[in-house]
């Protein structure tokens, strides 16, 4: 057990180096006027919906940008809200799309793949309907392609902003102070060899160089997988400078539960090594199972919390849920090694060991 906090400590001080590392290269006050269409897959209505809708079309931009929705069916609630932002906003060109009912497991990947087909640009800013995001954010991410050419995937970090209910706060204290610090450490480690998160940048060439949206259109985690191909096919992967802010809603435990266990198991189907070897980011339960002697890695394991929500997110955070968020993200962590089914959108899936996954009939 002492060997194992020794470990996590370890990992607490590279979350410090990472977020630090991270910091330095921010690149701010660089923008950029290059052509770009927003993608915006839609299905039913998240709370604020309209108000992260009405974000995307406030961009101070200087370049021509698009703005592109995808809902299954007419009758998506969603498209009345969709309807009632474009009127507020004649002048940004927008379109909506009905894309039917998806031939493929992955129904996000289909509203993608006909949004792509329709997209005038080549640069895509595919960002989900929980998303929201300030002016500046269009001419910050487009900067950091025309920074590097090489530069073909890029995933935004972000800032997650919980509801009301404590299930909602608890699992954003977990993305604010884990999630994004298990990125941070990869990056540091070996570089973004993957892509994460509900907004990512990408050009054409890229989606087309990896074999399409088909090629993705079997995975739950495709933003992961999207990334993976691209690194393998020699293509930059990065991650921007520009933090998002993710609304999460406010379940209740039994569909936040559901969600997290969803998160968890396809995050062992993704990366199964990097699943097992998340037993180290776990510092607090590993610190009170080696009593009393653990408590050498507190600081360390409180400071890596502060660097990663405080000054990287600049996340509000209630520090006094903090020790909670954590054994309770502990507990989903065991639960994601049992199971292979998940419930997602009202339906229930078979999870395949490489990451595929299909609908339960």
């Amino acid at each position: 057990m002492l060997l194992l906090v020794a470990g996590s400590a370890v990992y607490c001080l590279l979350v410090i180096i990472a977020a630090r590392s991270w910091g330095k290269r921010v690149s701010r006050g660089s923008f950029s006027s290059a052509p770009v269409s927003v993608l915006k897959p839609l299905a039913g209505v998240d709370d604020g919906l309209a108000e992260n809708l009405r974000s995307f079309f406030r961009q101070d931009y200087q370049g021509e940008f698009e703005i592109l929705f995808a809902l299954r069916h007419a009758t998506d609630p969603a498209v009345s809200v969709v309807e009632q932002v474009q009127r507020e906003f004649p002048q940004i060109p927008s379109r909506l799309l009905t894309v039917g009912e998806p031939p493929y497991p992955n129904a996000k990947v289909w509203s993608l793949e006909r949004m792509t087909a329709e997209a005038k640009f080549d640069l895509l800013a595919m960002a989900d309907s929980d998303i929201r995001v300030t002016p500046q954010f269009l001419a910050t991410v487009t900067a950091e392609f025309d920074q590097d050419q090489n530069l073909a995937v890029t995933t935004c970090p972000y800032r997650a902003i919980a509801g009301p209910s404590i299930w909602s706060q608890l699992e954003a204290l977990m993305m604010n102070t884990e999630f994004i610090a298990g990125i941070l450490v990869a990056r540091l480690l070996e570089g973004m060899k993957f892509a994460v998160g509900p907004t990512i940048v990408a050009r054409k060439s890229a989606i087309a160089a990896i074999g399409g949206w088909p090629r993705l259109k079997d995975y739950l985690a495709e933003d992961f997988v999207l990334g993976r191909l691209a690194a393998e096919k020699g293509l930059g992967v990065g991650l921007s400078s520009y933090v998002i802010e993710h609304r999460i809603g406010s379940q209740s435990f039994v569909p936040n539960a559901r969600h997290r266990l969803r998160w968890c198991r396809s995050t062992r189907r993704s990366r199964p090594g990097g699943y097992a070897g998340q037993l180290f980011t776990y510092t607090l339960p590993l610190m009170l199972l080696a009593l009393p002697w653990s408590l050498l890695a507190a600081p360390l394991w409180i400071w890596s919390k502060v660097e990663t929500a405080a000054l990287t997110l600049h996340a509000p955070t209630s520090w006094y849920l903090v020790p909670v968020a954590q054994l309770g993200s502990f507990l989903f962590w065991i639960g994601g090694f049992f199971g292979n089914t998940i419930a997602w959108r009202g339906h229930d899936y078979y999870l395949h060991a490489d990451g595929r996954f299909e609908r339960i009939s």
